[in-house]
């Protein structure tokens, strides 16, 4: 593995460059990923994100569910946990099912192409092969320190 700055990009090589049906999220993993298996072996991964909802007097966080294949699944289990944070680019799908009962029942979910770890590298662990260049970190973050950074 690579030890370039812990500000990776994990990305799958189906990216959504120019289709309509794309989104970025930042946020912080509300419990640590799921790492699964289909029948045929591919893994896949589940994440939960919490965002901050700007403008909301509550203070409540908005959640969105992820889904990861392939070695984007294991990278992101393999190096992230509970608090993460991450920006995810992915593209939006939703699931519909019935169930035994006959009630129908749908999920949109984020099918994710590319995870961006964005917390500093701990010491001495490897980071995973960086795939395409990520953005540099901003000197002039607010949140950097941690201040008013509702999920800090």
């Amino acid at each position: 593995m690579d030890s370039a700055d812990w500000t990776d990009t994990v990305a799958e090589p189906e990216e959504a460059d120019g289709k309509m049906n794309q989104v970025t999220i930042i946020g912080r993993l509300g419990k640590d990923p799921e790492l699964r298996s289909t029948t045929n072996g591919t893994p896949v991964c589940t994440l939960s994100i919490a965002v901050d909802n700007a403008g909301n007097e509550k203070g409540e966080a908005g959640w969105f569910d992820v889904v990861c294949w392939g070695k984007l699944a294991e990278s992101v289990c393999q190096y992230l946990h509970k608090g993460s944070r991450v920006a995810v680019s992915g593209r939006l799908q939703q699931r519909k099912w019935k169930t035994d009962g006959g009630d129908n029942r749908s999920v949109v979910e984020v099918v994710a192409f590319a995870v961006d770890f964005l917390d500093p590298k701990p010491q001495g662990q490897d980071t995973p092969q960086q795939q395409d260049s990520a953005p540099a970190q901003s000197d002039d973050d607010p949140f950097a320190d941690g201040g008013d950074d509702p999920f800090a």
